[in-house]
């Protein structure tokens, strides 16, 4: 038999007993008790005498002491300790549990007047005993974690890891990865102060910038950072000195994460993209959401989707007096209610399945749980799809069903009605852009007609990690081996996080105003080629493994995205993050496009659901993607 295949049969056996591991316990330390009344006896009299000197009573002396160290013991929830995780908190109880019982079995004794009992024995006995039962649960421990360790060899390969960052949070990292059966070989931490100490057996061997030395690295498999405190800056920078060691990065949660308690620092994860991408946590008027949320009847169409989801997550925080999920998909649904039935049981939930086209449906909803905000994530929004032979459907849905949505708001007197808008509604050339700028401007021309609901808009560019979006994409075809395609080598998108982009919106409904339209500040463009670079290199793979080719603009698709119209201006609000798009009032002839919209025989076909867009959205050009070249689209060298 195989060394790793006998410690998996040692694991194996104490996993039998784990169950009955109270009595076992109350057993062992029994005997445990019982050889160190003996010893006691024999430390005190010696070899010669340890044994001929005792009364003929001494016998049910030590049974009576045996049973009252187990009863002090079971009353201080000894038995209930697991030795495997045996540490100070234990040795503390023991060492209670002991002295306690042996001055009762002590008191016991001089009550009886049992006198040929040494006094050294009773005073001795519990210190013995202490020592017994510690030595005795750190023997298991050590047995346990050794079982543990060498039945994963053979299994898989083993997993060691090079941490960088030493502080408290990798402290907890250090004790969670070691039960998991990771290896960690060395710390890594800036702080000058730290270098070569020592946390949880682990030296700091050096600073960030070590991470690629290979006396550092030596036989690491992963290398995990663990900074959840750290600013976005400063967490971006390590996982680049990380990537740059061409091993798989790990990454402790973030500290929202932590904070929103979804998850425990041990639990290590891949990096998103939102470690590279995001920004530290926008401050927002917290004060002014919860005002706008607190008691009161939130509906959210799309609410499965990525932005509705998120959407409904942070709304439910603020303690809506109800939470109204509206959504076409059903499998969708059922996902965010359950995801909101655990993290919010209190939460009173009403769950519709339905379709914004329709308006004697939406109607009804509005008329049976009134409303005070609604939120419109209801969207068709992948580019590709939409442009090719589905116009009349995304007219339908992204324009008829918001005009309608926000039409039967107004019926109901809903307060405030929020739209999603998009960074590809400005100068669009694609017909989802077209449809979301014509929506816009359908909500505009509703607010003049309907004051007793504030009607507004949020514009804002990708989301990382929705569906549909190209990181999921990219990471499926790097876990392929590849190729990854991108469109362009020049194609640029705006990246926000989902629930920086769901709680941007919470705060433009708090401080918005009727017709108005506004743009989030969506940082600095990224290159997509280099997003699918760092991606790979994340995985630990090189641009030789995983290639990366090019494909050409697909029809609609614009090199750059823009959040504002050329002859848009803005106007700042009291969140920075936030600013007003003050928009031309255009939307003259959206009453002809909506009812051709609405128009069910014949159904419109493409070309004049185009060119009815042209006519009632002034800035939508459509644009055809032009063939790549063969040099462009040859692979990244």
């Amino acid at each position: 038999m195989s060394e790793h295949g006998g410690w998996q049969r040692v694991e194996r056996v104490l996993a039998r007993l784990r169950p009955h591991r109270v009595p076992l316990i109350l057993a062992v330390d029994a005997v445990v008790i019982a050889a160190s009344w003996n010893f006691t006896y024999l430390f005190r009299l010696g070899f010669e005498r340890w044994w001929s000197a005792r009364p003929g009573y001494d016998f049910a002396v030590m049974l009576g002491v045996v049973a009252i160290y187990l009863v002090v013991m079971t009353l201080a929830h000894v038995p209930r300790g697991m030795w495997r995780f045996s540490g100070f908190a234990e040795v503390k109880r023991l060492t209670l549990a002991c002295l306690g019982a042996g001055a009762i079995a002590a008191a016991a004794v001089l009550l009886l007047q049992l006198r040929e009992v040494p006094r050294a024995v009773l005073a001795l006995h519990p210190i013995v005993t202490i020592m017994g039962l510690c030595m005795v649960r750190i023997l298991y421990r050590m047995l346990y974690e050794q079982a543990r360790a060498r039945s994963r060899v053979g299994i898989a390969e083993t997993r060691r890891a090079v941490v960088m960052g030493a502080g408290e949070a990798a402290r907890l990292l250090l004790a969670g990865l070691h039960d998991q059966g990771w290896t960690v070989l060395a710390l890594l931490d800036d702080d000058p102060a730290k270098r070569g100490a020592r946390i949880g057996g682990v030296s700091v061997v050096g600073g960030l910038e070590d991470v690629t030395r290979p006396e550092v690295i030596d036989t690491a498999t992963h290398i995990i950072t663990a900074m959840p405190g750290a600013t976005t800056a400063q967490r971006r920078r390590a996982i680049e000195l990380a990537s740059a060691a061409r091993l798989p990065v790990l990454t402790v949660p973030s500290i929202s994460e932590l904070r929103d308690g979804g998850t425990r620092i041990e639990r290590v994860r891949a990096i998103e993209p939102e470690d590279l991408l995001g920004r530290d946590p926008v401050q927002l008027d917290q004060a002014g959401v919860a005002r706008l949320i607190a008691g009161k009847t939130v509906l959210v169409t799309g609410a499965g989707g990525s932005i509705g989801s998120e959407l409904c997550r942070q709304i439910a925080r603020q303690r809506p007096a109800r939470l109204v999920l509206f959504e076409q998909s059903e499998l969708n649904l059922y996902g965010i209610d359950q995801a909101l039935g655990e993290r919010f049981p209190e939460l009173p939930l009403t769950r519709l399945i339905g379709d914004v086209k329709n308006m004697d449906t939406l109607r009804h909803v509005m008329a049976r749980w009134r409303p005070n905000l609604v939120f419109h994530a209801a969207a068709y929004k992948h580019v590709p799809l939409v442009e090719e032979d589905n116009a009349c459907a995304a007219l339908q849905n992204n324009t008829l069903g918001t005009w309608r949505a926000a039409a039967a708001s107004a019926e109901a007197g809903v307060e405030r009605f929020v739209l999603i808008s998009t960074d590809k509604a400005v100068n669009p050339t694609n017909v989802m852009g077209a449809t979301k700028r014509a929506a816009e401007m359908a909500i505009s021309s509703l607010a003049r007609g309907a004051p007793g609901t504030r009607f507004m808009a949020v514009r804002f560019g990708n989301v990382l990690g929705s569906s549909g979006s190209v990181i999921p994409r990219f990471k499926e075809q790097i876990a392929r081996g590849g190729p990854v395609t991108v469109t362009h080598r020049e194609i640029t998108r705006y990246f926000m996080t989902v629930a920086e982009a769901a709680r941007l919106v919470l705060q433009a409904a708090a401080i918005g105003e009727s017709g108005r339209v506004y743009v989030l500040d969506m940082g600095q463009p990224v290159k997509i080629v280099d997003l699918a670079r760092d991606l790979i290199r994340l995985a630990g793979q090189t641009l030789e493994d995983v290639p990366i080719t090019f494909t050409g603009l697909r029809p609609g698709e614009k090199l750059y995205e823009e959040l504002l119209a050329d002859a848009d201006h803005t106007l700042p609000t009291t969140v920075p993050e936030l600013r007003i798009a003050i928009l031309k009032q255009d939307d003259g002839r959206i009453d002809e496009l909506l009812a051709l919209a609405a128009r069910t025989s014949p159904v419109p076909d493409d070309a004049e659901v185009r060119a009815a867009l042209q006519a009632a959205v002034a800035e939508y050009r459509p644009a055809e993607a032009a063939p790549m070249s063969a040099a462009v689209a040859a692979s990244v060298p």
